[in-house]
C-alpha cells in the first residue's frame, strides 16, 4: 500500500527521473505496484467469475510489461475478443481485456447453462460478444470496487464494448492511440478443467 500511495502522490524519484529523461518504460517499483494492483483486482474478479460460471476460477499473479501496438500485433497474430472499458471517475484511462476465442465460447456456453464443451468451428456471434461483455463488466466492476478501496476514492467504469479483433488489421476498432506504448498485464486463467489459458 505504501508503494501504491507513493506512486499516486508522485513521490517516486525514479518515476520523476524517467519522466524527465523522456523514458517511457516503467521502473521496478511501478511494475511491482501495477502487479499488486492487478493481483488484488483479479482476485475479486475470479470470485465474480466463479459465481457466474459455477466452476472454480484461478487467476495467477500477473506479469507486467510495456509494449507497442506493433509488438502486440506480432505476439497476438490470431483474432481475439477485445473488451474495452473506460475508467470514467476516480482514475481516467482505458482498459482493454484480450481473451482467446476458444475461451469466449466456453464462458458463453457456461453462462447459458451449458457444459462448457464447445465446437471451435462455431462462428463468434453477437451472443458471444454480449455474454463476454456481461462477464467482463461484472469482473471489472468488482475490480473497480477493489481499486476504490485501494486508492481511497470512488472508481467508476463505463459499460464494456466487445469486439472481435485481429491486432494487425483492426487497431482502429480498438481506438487507442497507436503511437503510445501500453502497459500489458498478462494473467494465467483457469476455469475448472475447461479453460487453462491466458488473458491480458
Amino acid at each position: 500500500q505504501a508503494e501504491i500511495d507513493a506512486l499516486l502522490n508522485g513521490t517516486s524519484t525514479e518515476q520523476t527521473d524517467n519522466a524527465s529523461s523522456g523514458e517511457s518504460a516503467l521502473n521496478p517499483q511501478e511494475i511491482d505496484a501495477l502487479g499488486e494492483i492487478g493481483n488484488i483486482s483479479m482476485g475479486t474478479s475470479a470470485t465474480t467469475l466463479y459465481m457466474l460460471l459455477g466452476h472454480k476460477v484461478t487467476i495467477t499473479t500477473p506479469k507486467v510489461s510495456v509494449k507497442t501496438w506493433e509488438e502486440l500485433s506480432k505476439q497476438y497474430p490470431e483474432p481475439y475478443v477485445a473488451v474495452k472499458i473506460k475508467y470514467t471517475d476516480g482514475i481516467m484511462g482505458d482498459n482493454l481485456l484480450i481473451i482467446k476465442l476458444h475461451d469466449v465460447r466456453i464462458i458463453t456456453d457456461l453462462m447459458m447453462g451449458g457444459t462448457g464443451q464447445v465446437d471451435d468451428s462455431v462462428e463468434i456471434t453477437e451472443l458471444h460478444l454480449s455474454s463476454i461483455s456481461e462477464a467482463m463488466n461484472q469482473m471489472i466492476g468488482s475490480a473497480a470496487t477493489s481499486l476504490s478501496s485501494m486508492f481511497h476514492k470512488r472508481v467508476e467504469i463505463s459499460p464494456p464494448e466487445s469486439l472481435l479483433v485481429h491486432f494487425a488489421e483492426d487497431i482502429e476498432k480498438i481506438r487507442f492511440d497507436t503511437k503510445q506504448e501500453v502497459v500489458v498485464v498478462a494473467f494465467s486463467l483457469q476455469v475448472g478443467n475447461l479453460i487453462d489459458s491466458s488473458m491480458m
